[in-house]
């Protein structure tokens, strides 16, 4: 089983630049050993299974609600039985589909 999980994180009330708080949330997907990758918008961590990739998720933003007022959270789960991979997978086959044509 894969369980992808993209969530955004923002701190609310903790002033304009937010970057290192955010950077706390992305530490703590990176310490914990599961795939993962973050963009301009999310960080996405890849589990076997969704108490795995949740319980990082749920830890990355405690990190960052400890040192904000209030945090505003995002989250979207792509949960698919039989893959592994997924988090590379779904990137290969869409530029596979950009060199095609």
């Amino acid at each position: 089983m894969s369980v992808l999980v993209a969530f955004s994180v923002t701190p609310l009330g903790a002033g304009p630049e937010v970057g290192a708080l955010v950077a706390e949330a992305v530490r703590v997907v990176r310490a914990s050993g599961l795939p993962n990758r973050t963009d301009a918008m999310f960080t996405t961590v890849e589990g076997e299974t969704w108490d795995q990739a949740m319980a990082v998720v749920r830890a990355a933003v405690e990190a960052v609600h400890a040192k904000s007022p209030r945090t505003s959270t995002v989250i979207k789960v792509d949960w698919r039985d039989g893959v592994t991979g997924a988090l590379d997978a779904k990137v290969a086959s869409v530029e596979r589909h950009l060199i095609d044509d």
